[in-house]
């Protein structure tokens, strides 16, 4: 009771103490042989038309105006000037901002950190998939987000059920920490058909972090963190309404709808539905090639800004309904079939409230979610109708303080988090059922200096079913020039697995399941990694060349043997005998201000312990090449897109003699769109799959599903041919206050 008074308390004060928007910085300079604070550079603000200079040891307040995003500019004589875009959430913060001298090649060394309102030099590597660069996708959930980029990958899990998964450092998405706005998503149950309910045409980015990101996020980040930022209600669409359509009969609406009730209040409300009830046997091989299904979600965002406090609360729900498998469906006569419901729902509240030292901030989070999940695979004389279903209900609180010094050299990051998890998973005859609590502390302490810069974090986390896990983490950035970065990172995760519902995929199968005797064990790994970005000039254009590479080692991971049997799948733990490693180089070249490249190789080793030998993950291609280009017109109304994605021979498993393969055949996959921009219409039109590549039999025994061979799993390429897709939207913008 003393601490909700308390709590209670401490709102008020901040409600009822008067203030303004003050942002505080620290202008240094670097020059051929030395760092020095700037004495008299002049700060200034395009929008709100506010000025200031630094004092002789670099610091500078200047008082924010209204309206957001602004533009901080940074002059000084014998530096060349910098530009910074700051948004609402960079209110009450404190900077760092470095400028090069003349003699020096300039670079931005500066990130806003979403969440905090500060700015720091980038020390993780991190990519960001921008609002423009999703329009370049071929709509319109976010599973289809990630077309144009190498790092993540995209897959069918069968050729059923239409979900799909993704793939960072050549692991499976598991290990992927999902969040949504900083908070945990796609989790669980929801972690099957989650990405295909949710639209990507909400977001206003996508940033992705390889390798174990900050103790902050959590302790889930094993292979990466990708971190979704839905449209800030403020800055988002007045009204936005999207359709679309392909050759297949799906169908898709979204719409934005938002408002501004006064400076300080905003709401946003996305909507979204989908549905394909056509259906599609290309191949004529009695199963339909895409699930018919039905889907409806929602997202309400609102959002206060105060001048010592803001908070944010959003709800979030989705119902999403499909069937599939063989046509026409005959109980009798055509068994097989998949029918399958989720319906999920979620509440967060965020508060976050600035103190009096710059760069001071305290952050509350408490988040609520519900998914329930049911149906079945199946349907036929070998194992029957298989169920598949579940309940999960979780609740999140964490409690966040950071602090900057007035000179943004030195951070830290400390608070306490707690889960409780509530989850009945069922696959077949088994169920898995338990309830945990996983708490603790974690802090982390940042470093910036003019050419090095080190995070290094830790958490302390205790599962009330396995006792406390150690958590380190380390990130360092090193400017070995100007225009080069080399970028270190090293630490651990670990999390509970739910695979049970994580493989219900594996269910379009008439293969047994054998479960690991010891139950449910924690998956614990390490991952070690770098990078080195380099901006150059090629041919007098522009250009970005970065090279990566990540290894992680297991000391327990939950292996999937689709190798030892014929008749099984074989699930146990192994220790200290899974590793991973990924390599990628990436170029980023802009011929001109109209026309763009990108291109990419990735090399994937993905070693475990499979028919007693260590051999390469199934399913997991070993290279993968990437290819896209972009052209947009002077007047910036007509865009282009082109993409190629090339992936490499995939392992099959050996026990499968009916693939007739032991490795996959290499395949091109190529895309590309037209768009038109009016002043509040665009339209657009695409052709998915260009050259008509597809797995031509990726059902095994099709046309029994009632023998033991009966595998629809083995899924390594496209199952349908050519797609041509179009699309309007209308679009009204905000008005500008």
């Amino acid at each position: 009771m003393k601490i909700k008074y308390l709590l209670f308390f401490l709102f008020a004060v901040v409600l009822l103490t008067p203030s303004v928007a003050q942002l505080h910085g620290f202008v240094r300079g670097v020059n051929l042989s030395d760092t020095l604070a700037l004495n008299g550079a002049k700060i200034k603000l395009l929008h709100a038309k506010k000025a200031t200079f630094s004092d002789s040891e670099g610091k500078f307040e200047l008082y924010l105006g209204k309206r957001f995003p602004d533009t901080l500019v940074i002059l000084s004589t014998g530096y060349r000037p910098d530009t910074i875009l700051l948004s609402e959430k960079d209110r009450f913060g404190a900077i760092s901002i470095v400028l090069f001298s003349d003699q020096l090649q300039p670079e931005v060394l500066v990130e806003r950190k979403a969440g905090n309102g500060t700015m720091k030099i980038s020390i993780a590597q991190v990519e960001r998939i921008s609002n423009g660069e999703l329009r370049r996708a071929a709509c319109c959930n976010l599973s289809e987000s990630f077309e144009t980029n190498a790092s993540v990958d995209v897959n069918l899990t069968d050729a059923v059920s239409g979900a799909r998964k993704i793939q960072l450092l050549g692991l499976d998405g598991v290990y992927t920490q999902f969040q949504l706005e900083n908070v945990a998503f796609l989790r669980g149950l929801e972690t099957a058909f989650g990405m295909q309910s949710f639209s990507g045409i909400w977001l206003d980015g996508i940033q992705i972090s390889k390798g174990t990101g900050s103790v902050v996020n959590g302790h889930e980040s094993m292979a990466g963190l990708i971190n979704l930022s839905v449209k800030n209600p403020f800055e988002a669409d007045r009204f936005l309404v999207n359709v679309y359509g392909n050759r297949f009969g799906r169908g898709e609406m979204n719409s934005i709808l938002s408002h501004k009730l006064n400076e300080r209040w905003a709401t946003t409300l996305l909507l979204n539905g989908a549905m394909n009830q056509t259906v599609i046997d290309e191949n004529r091989d009695g199963f339909l090639d895409l699930p018919q299904f039905k889907n409806v979600s929602a997202l309400n965002k609102w959002q206060f800004n105060g001048e010592k406090m803001e908070a944010q609360f959003s709800v979030y729900g989705y119902y999403d309904d499909r069937f599939a498998g063989q046509s026409p469906f005959s109980p009798a006569l055509f068994p097989f079939h998949m029918a399958l419901t989720n319906q999920h729902l979620e509440a967060t509240a965020k508060t976050g409230f600035f103190g009096s030292h710059p760069g001071e901030s305290l952050g509350i989070i408490n988040h609520v979610k519900v998914h329930r999940t049911g149906g079945y695979f199946g349907g036929n004389s070998i194992g029957g109708q298989r169920i598949s279903s579940g309940e999960e209900k979780r609740y999140y609180v964490s409690i966040n303080y950071d602090r900057s010094s007035t000179d943004g050299k030195h951070t830290l990051k400390s608070g306490v988090s707690a889960t409780l998890l509530d989850i009945t998973q069922q696959a077949g005859i088994s169920i898995l059922q338990r309830k945990e609590l996983t708490s603790g502390p974690f802090a982390e302490y940042a470093l910036l200096l003019n050419r090095l810069s080190i995070q290094s974090g830790v958490r302390l986390d205790y599962h009330s079913l396995f006792g406390w896990f150690f958590v380190p983490r380390i990130h360092a950035k090193y400017a070995l020039t100007p225009k080069t970065d080399l970028r270190l990172t090293g630490g651990k995760g670990w999390r509970v697995p739910n695979f049970l519902i994580e493989n219900n995929s594996l269910m379009a199968s008439n293969k047994f399941w054998v479960l690991p005797l010891e139950g449910v064990l924690p998956e614990i790994s390490w991952n070690v990694g770098g990078s080195i970005a380099s901006e150059f000039q090629l041919f007098n254009r522009k250009a970005t060349l970065t090279l990566d590479g990540y290894f992680t080692w297991f000391e327990r991971q939950l292996n999937i043997d689709r190798d030892v049997s014929q008749v099984a799948i074989v699930f146990s733990y192994i220790e200290n005998q899974s590793t991973a490693l990924a390599c990628q180089a990436e170029i980023d070249w802009t011929l001109s201000k109209q026309f763009s490249v990108r291109g990419a190789y990735k090399f994937l080793s993905v070693q475990s312990i499979y028919d007693v030998t260590m051999q390469q993950q199934t399913m997991i291609p070993t290279h993968r090449l990437l290819l896209t280009t972009s052209w947009t017109s002077k007047n910036k109304r007509l865009q282009a897109d082109l993409t190629a994605n090339i992936v490499g021979p995939m392992r099959m498993p050996h026990n499968h003699a009916a693939t007739g393969m032991e490795f996959s055949p290499w395949y091109p996959y190529l895309f590309g769109q037209v768009s038109y921009q009016w002043k509040y219409i665009k339209a657009y039109i695409g052709i998915e799959n260009i050259l008509n590549v597809k797995q031509t039999n990726p059902i095994i025994s099709a046309q029994d599903p009632q023998d033991s061979s009966f595998d629809a799993t083995m899924v390594w390429g496209p199952i349908t041919g050519i797609n041509v897709y179009g699309g309007i939207t209308y679009n009204l913008k905000q008005k500008k206050s």
